[in-house]
């Protein structure tokens, strides 16, 4: 039947309405994981840009030659937002390939969810995320696209973490953001570069690119997956003033 498995995943959103978060520093789940010394940026607009004016600078095309995004791939889409990504990544991996649009925005994965109906995306599911945790399957994916929504990850330590596990054997995760300070939605490469080090990925590839409106950087999961406590955090004295480049 055509987009039953994203029946399935929207029919979750009443579940996770009845989850409530208790009060505390960190979210639930995250307690032995280090907090970020940085600031977090607000949530934004689900949609980063207009769809036709990403795709006259060829956005989505960049991305996905500079992954090397195949027919056949299984790739995540997190953060998904209204499904710019998703529904190009659709195209770009055929039918024998797959897609899983993640969110933790309840209202736009239903709209993603609209348009997946809409369009027949046979091989794309959705499944919404937590703030730490994008809950995707273990040993499932060749690419992770994180697209201009890591700046607005609160517990980064315990996200990249859980995202680990959902990696295939040279599988990467794909991060697009801006250089500028958080508070103006964005993230220093080398704050990034850090983060990901300290949860055992290794960067593969950075690129400035102007049809994507910032840079890409490609990274690689290495060695075994640190224990939550011996984390050590990235220490940005000027994380408060500026996007820590150093």
């Amino acid at each position: 039947m055509v987009g039953l498995r994203s029946l399935i995943a929207l029919a979750a959103f009443a579940l996770l309405a009845a989850c409530q978060q208790p009060d505390g520093d960190n979210a639930p789940g995250t307690q032995e994981f280090p907090k970020a010394d940085r600031p977090v940026s607000a949530g934004g607009a689900t949609a980063f840009s207009n769809e036709e004016a990403r795709d006259r600078r060829q956005e989505a095309e960049t991305v996905m030659d500079l992954a090397g995004i195949e027919p056949g791939m299984s790739v995540a889409d997190v953060g998904a937002g209204e499904g710019y990504y998703t529904v190009r990544l659709a195209a770009r991996v055929g039918e024998t390939g797959r897609v899983l649009a993640s969110d933790i925005n309840e209202d736009a994965l239903r709209r993603l969810g609209s348009r997946v109906e809409r369009d027949r995306l046979d091989n794309v599911s959705i499944k919404p995320g937590l703030p730490d945790d994008p809950r995707l399957p273990e040993n499932s994916f060749d690419r992770i696209l994180l697209v201009h929504m890591y700046h607005e990850v609160e517990e980064p330590y315990a996200f990249l973490w859980h995202l680990r596990p959902s990696l295939r054997e040279k599988g990467h995760v794909v991060v697009v953001d801006v250089d500028r300070p958080i508070g103006e939605h964005g993230i220093g490469p080398q704050l990034l570069f850090c983060e990901f080090a300290r949860v055992g990925y290794r960067l593969t590839e950075f690129v400035r690119k102007p049809e994507i409106a910032g840079y890409y950087a490609e990274f690689e999961a290495v060695g075994e997956r640190p224990e939550p406590g011996a984390i050590e955090p990235c220490v940005q004295a000027d994380a408060k003033d500026s996007s820590a480049t150093g």
